[in-house]
């Protein structure tokens, strides 16, 4: 199977194709390897894929990252390479640094920006294959509609104030940004087709708000 055809094969998993890039010096992938592809939500039609998954329905814990296992695996065993997740570590794989090298960069938030997914960027996993990146969307945005987008101002020159932003979406004012999605995200111009269904949204930002809170309800978002 050619990296074309593990591109059409992701695609009908509600997946979408970033790379393929270059592993990198030092990079923990099989020996051998000499390119990855990197595997991302496509947009609103990923969420009705996983919503209807055994995984999904199990009541088991970390849904997602088990659904991933197996598509991705999957994805990886019929074309003869080896399936990485970004949730495997320690040691962690490199994911920042190989989605940059498939063309995202850090925007003015602090977040990965991506020309096709813009901050709506996220990796389920990638494709250890064979064979690299285009101009980060930034350098052509003249108004950076994201560092405004925030409520609450939680992305400014400091970088991102996560107590500021656990504060307002812990607080009824903060409701649409919690079950939307992040209103930066929402303002990238180049990330318009990933925008995911709502029901995505708000599982990824109830399990942020959830990290970043203690058992008893305190916040430890700078801990």
């Amino acid at each position: 199977m050619t990296a074309d055809d593990l591109i059409a094969d992701a695609a009908r998993s509600g997946l979408v194709a970033l790379g393929p890039v270059a592993p990198g010096a030092g990079a923990p992938v099989p020996p051998g390897s000499r390119s990855l592809v990197l595997l991302q939500p496509d947009g609103p039609r990923f969420w009705p894929v996983f919503a209807a998954s055994p995984e999904a329905a199990d009541g088991g814990p970390h849904p997602l990252d088990r659904w991933s296992r197996r598509v991705v695996g999957g994805l990886a065993a019929r074309a003869g390479g080896t399936a990485l997740f970004p949730f495997d570590g320690p040691p962690w794989p490199p994911f920042l640094r190989w989605l940059q090298a498939a063309g995202a960069a850090v925007s003015p938030t602090g977040l990965l920006v991506h020309p096709r997914a813009g901050l709506w960027l996220s990796c389920r996993g990638a494709v250890a294959l064979a064979a690299p990146a285009p101009e980060p969307p930034c350098a052509r945005c003249p108004t950076r509609p994201c560092r405004s987008a925030c409520p609450v101002g939680a992305f400014g020159a400091g970088g991102y104030d996560v107590a500021a932003c656990v504060a307002h979406i812990s607080g009824p004012a903060g409701a649409d940004c919690l079950l939307r999605g992040c209103r930066a995200r929402h303002a990238c111009p180049a990330g318009a087709g990933f925008t995911p269904l709502p029901a995505q949204a708000a599982h990824h930002m109830k399990a942020f708000l959830a990290a970043r809170r203690g058992p008893e309800g305190d916040d430890v978002a700078s801990v």
